[in-house]
């Protein structure tokens, strides 16, 4: 009965791979997909682990160009929200500066992307945030049209109008922090919109 149960017949040459594959899971053939660390996917710069420091800087100051372009978006929210008063205090010298010439902001954008984007010098990851940030402010485009082309007085025009400005406003606020703030920690923001325009035009 025993040898019925538990048959003495030596092993053969296909059952061997078998145990071994139960005593040690990455002989499977389907098994390291699943024993193999899954991690976060992090930005890569010159071969290293992590983003270069230099590079972090860039990319996150990148990102304050749409913004100081279209701060204007944000005359209605300003004047109401004292909080959004107080963080942009500091930045008002440097707006001053932005605003101070009309083509600041057109040569700012040759700058960037024929010195940043179209240079293979520097990293991937600084050509695309910096591109990220350039495709933001080229959308402003569309609200400055709109904004030019419908200019109420008052009533529910300039109540559209004001919400309309003051969720642009919003919108570059957010992906100011959102942007300057993953950069200097080394992630890779991807900004709605304008992620994956930024990811066509960089190489």
């Amino acid at each position: 009965m025993s040898t019925l149960l538990f048959p003495q017949s030596p092993l053969t040459l296909s059952q061997k791979p078998f145990l071994l594959s139960l005593r040690n899971p990455s002989y499977l053939p389907h098994a390291r997909k699943w024993i193999r660390p899954r991690g976060l996917i992090l930005a890569k710069s010159n071969g290293n682990d992590s983003v270069d420091t230099t590079d972090r800087i860039i990319s996150a100051v990148c990102y304050f160009y749409p913004f100081f372009d279209g701060v204007q978006y944000g005359k209605y929210v300003i004047t109401q929200f004292s909080p959004i008063q107080a963080l942009i205090q500091p930045l008002l010298p440097a707006i001053k500066v932005f605003k101070s010439f009309p083509l600041n902001g057109f040569l700012v954008f040759l700058t960037l992307y024929f010195v940043v984007v179209r240079n293979s010098n520097f990293s991937r990851y600084v050509r695309f945030n910096t591109m990220q940030a350039i495709v933001l402010d080229v959308l402003l485009i569309f609200p400055d049209l709109l904004e030019r082309s419908f200019n109420p007085g008052d009533g529910l025009g300039l109540d559209l109008l004001m919400s309309l400005d003051s969720t642009v406003f919003l919108y570059l606020l957010v992906c100011l922090i959102y942007g300057s703030t993953s950069c200097l920690f080394g992630q890779i923001p991807r900004l709605p919109i304008v992620a994956e325009a930024a990811d066509r035009q960089v190489l």
